[in-house]
């Protein structure tokens, strides 16, 4: 059941119905959770015993690190929810990428050894669910959070099906304290919610898959040449894919739950206005960026150890970041390229700042086109279904391409795709540091309700290839 489909604007009718009925507020607990399982399971009944295995675990581990007499013993309890809920992680994401990896490292050796490979199902949300949980045994062990006493609470937290599949990753200090009281949309809020939703199924229906994804698709796949104008093309129109993709489904999340009385964090702010590599990740997957550096970039010593240790540090955030998205060298070398980024970044930054025509419109601009760049060939591997298809984009994105390469597209595709990204990357860096409430206070009455019905009708009359949010493979 995804969210650009009839199915669940009938599920999210019959959910919103419970809801407002005149029933106690625990009772309206129990109609989300069980609504929410029953999300959840239409993706795959058999794995919703692994959901609640894991909600299980993490909240009687909680109840017994709060209960700890010492610190060994505490110690060793989060280790058990470390090597339980990663190590579930680890078998049904990289199970088989590490026997494939091993496998071909016998090989390489000439050792007469194979590792057994089993080809598991990745169940849904795994990635998502299993940081959700282990921030909060971690915030329990580190006496950031008290352990919750509601067990139907907790379930609610883990659960909860705006956030539930593809994020934003929730933390449980920012969504517990909300099930404390009595939730429920104002009249605003729930029209504000199903604005969002309306905005994100636009970006993700008519932008992402309507527009810019079958550009993408032609470049990409596998065995085939661009020219240079089309690698670029396929490079950009991918950029805007993934956003108005990923985002539109933040958007979606964001508003149901409003609609339900719930506020979840915003995820997205304008990252293709991002004014170098720090500041995009500031920007793009907030909930990802700052669960990274909250429970790895600091722990490992963060800039706090001397700068060849922050290098160090930054590196491998970013490609364990990289393999965190899947279960491929192509994202462990997208999330190295953003860790060199960053380690570049900071070592040219005191150095620029020297010049004063960095500071102004024209250097600021600067900063975006070359963010915007870089960020654009990183999206190169994470998108190509190997080395040798991004390579052949990178190569022809250069101005090195093989005889006959070309005739993938047309040239208006091509500009189709530049026009999309340069119009988005227009409204962020107007929008830059506005937050989207105050995007549609802004403007007149008449052109918000205008600019909805466009929506409305384009989402209508969208026709194409249904396809999942991208981060559902995550």
């Amino acid at each position: 059941m995804v969210f650009n489909s009839l199915s669940f604007l009938l599920f999210l009718a019959v959910s919103l119905g419970l809801h407002y009925l005149p029933l106690p507020w625990r009772v309206r607990k129990v109609n989300l959770l069980v609504a929410s399982s029953l999300f959840y399971a239409a993706w795959n009944p058999l794995f919703l015993p692994l959901l609640w295995y894991a909600i299980t675990l993490d909240y009687f581990l909680a109840r017994a690190l709060a209960r700890a007499g010492t610190q060994r013993r505490k110690k060793a309890l989060l280790m058990v929810s470390l090597v339980s809920n990663l190590g579930l992680l680890g078998f049904f994401k990289y199970g088989p990428f590490l026997a494939d990896n091993a496998n071909a490292f016998f090989q390489a050796l000439g050792v007469p050894l194979v590792v057994p490979r089993m080809d598991v199902v990745l169940p849904v949300a795994i990635s998502f669910y299993t940081f959700e949980s282990l921030a909060y045994t971690i915030d329990v062990y580190r006496g950031h959070e008290k352990p919750w006493d509601s067990f139907l609470d907790f379930s609610l937290f883990l659960t909860f099906f705006p956030h539930l599949v593809a994020g934003p990753i929730v933390r449980p200090g920012d969504f517990l304290p909300q099930c404390t009281g009595e939730r429920r949309a104002s009249a605003p809020q729930l029209l504000w919610g199903l604005l969002l939703l309306v905005l994100g199924l636009f970006e993700k229906t008519v932008l992402a898959d309507g527009l810019l994804a079958p550009v993408a698709d032609s470049v990409f796949a596998p065995g085939v040449r661009p020219n240079v104008w089309e690698a670029w093309g396929g490079a950009l129109a991918f950029s805007g894919q993934i956003f108005c993709d990923f985002a539109g489904y933040s958007l979606c999340a964001i508003g149901v739950a409003l609609c339900f009385g719930f506020q979840l964090p915003d995820n997205f702010k304008s990252p293709y206005a991002a004014l170098g590599f720090s500041d995009f990740w500031e920007r793009w997957h907030i909930s990802l960026s700052s669960w990274l550096r909250d429970y790895l970039y600091i722990p490992l010593g963060g800039n706090r150890k001397g700068p060849g240790r922050t290098y160090f540090n930054l590196l491998v955030t970013m490609l364990l970041g990289g393999l965190w998205h899947g279960a491929a060298w192509t994202f462990v070398v997208w999330g190295g390229l953003h860790g060199l980024f960053l380690i570049a970044e900071r070592l040219l930054r005191p150095r620029l700042t020297r010049f004063s025509w960095t500071k102004g419109t024209a250097g600021r601009l600067a900063g975006v086109a070359v963010t915007l760049l870089g960020v654009c060939v990183a999206w190169v591997f994470f998108r190509a279904p190997d080395f040798a298809s991004a390579f052949t984009v990178v190569k022809a994105m250069a101005g090195v391409t093989a005889a006959g390469a070309g005739g993938l597209m047309s040239r208006g595709d091509t500009l189709l795709a530049v026009a999309c990204l340069g119009v988005m990357v227009a409204c962020q860096w107007r929008f830059r540091d506005v937050p989207l409430p105050r995007v549609f206070e802004s403007v007149p009455w008449w052109a918000s309700a205008g600019a909805l019905t466009a929506m409305l009708v384009a989402l209508v009359t969208a026709s194409g290839v249904d396809r999942a949010f991208i981060y559902f493979q995550f």
